[in-house]
């Protein structure tokens, strides 16, 4: 077996049931106390980590200036759309426009010419927003706050995508260890909110809330932010970030499941269905699905560097 397979299926659990947390938090709290309390808790979690192992974080400014504009696009912002969207669609649905953060990511790279466009990126493209559009059903109306909702969550994977991008342009090839990267990235991102939150006029922490929302931040900073990116990172190293990325496939059945088992949410036949299409086009992308020409199988295309933080 192999050696980061366990890891893998360990963060598309924790991820896949990120959104579940998000939802029970989103009951007593604003979507940026969600935020600024998982980066908290997981900046905290990481922290506690770095120090016991001997190690300490970066002192090079220019990293830590990429460390800031990284939790912008991986951390700050996207956590706190998915807190936005999940306040008018199902945890279900939010972990399926997660899922578009691949396409996302080579939309991007296209757009700033650091990939070629192919017939097969083409194919993928085409595929994946097909899905998209079967995810909405767009035969059928779509309330307002649905659509604001999945419009926050699908800007939360787009965010993903740049980031992704970003991080495995200027971070990730300094050579730090994962730990270091994950622990430099959210005390950046922390700091951020602490200071964005109280200028929304939010404060920063609702010593009202009950119980199990407390239970929820806790498990979203400690599992869901600091042990997911130190995860993350370490498969990154093994074996790349586009094999990294297909964790995306997983998260939303593990979603999908806590979601279903635990908040009485209901999927309409449209949501799986195009969340396979879009699944599809991923892996048509990836190189993944094999094409034949002339009764002969073509090689499969080479795979895109999805440099992508699919995070919830």
């Amino acid at each position: 077996m192999r050696r980061w397979l366990p890891s893998f299926i360990l963060l598309a659990l924790i991820w896949g049931n990120s959104f579940f947390f998000i939802k029970v938090a989103l009951g007593s709290l604003h979507p940026l106390q969600i935020s600024f309390g998982r980066m908290a808790v997981g900046a905290l979690t990481l922290l506690v980590a770095v120090l016991a192992t001997g190690r300490r974080l970066p002192r090079d400014p220019r990293l830590w200036g990429h460390f800031a504009v990284a939790s912008i696009v991986l951390t700050t912002v996207p956590f706190t759309l998915f807190g936005y969207g999940e306040q008018h669609v199902s945890s279900v649905l939010a972990a399926i426009w997660n899922a578009t953060t691949p396409l996302c990511t080579l939309l991007f790279a296209l757009l700033l010419r650091s990939e070629k466009a192919t017939a097969t990126r083409a194919t993928g493209l085409g595929l994946g927003f097909a899905g998209v559009m079967v995810v909405l059903g767009v035969w059928q109306p779509i309330s307002g706050g649905e659509a604001v909702g999945s419009l926050a969550c699908f800007g939360a994977a787009a965010c993903y995508g740049v980031g992704g991008a970003y991080m495995g342009r200027f971070i990730i090839p300094r050579g730090e260890e994962p730990i270091v990267l994950a622990a430099a990235q959210l005390v950046a991102g922390t700091a951020e909110l602490a200071v964005i939150t109280p200028l929304a006029g939010v404060s920063l922490v609702e010593l009202d809330a009950p119980l199990t929302v407390w239970g929820s931040i806790v498990a979203l900073g400690a599992f869901g932010t600091g042990i997911a990116y130190l995860l993350l990172y370490g498969i990154q190293r093994q074996v790349g970030v586009t094999t990294g990325s297909a964790v995306t496939y997983l998260i939303p059945v593990f979603a999908a499941a806590s979601g279903v088992v635990f908040l009485g949410e209901h999927l309409t036949w449209n949501q799986p269905a195009g969340a396979l299409v879009v699944l599809l086009g991923i892996a048509v992308i990836q190189g993944m699905v094999p094409r034949r020409r002339a009764g002969r199988t073509a090689p499969p295309a080479p795979a895109v560097p999805a440099e992508t933080d699919a995070a919830a």
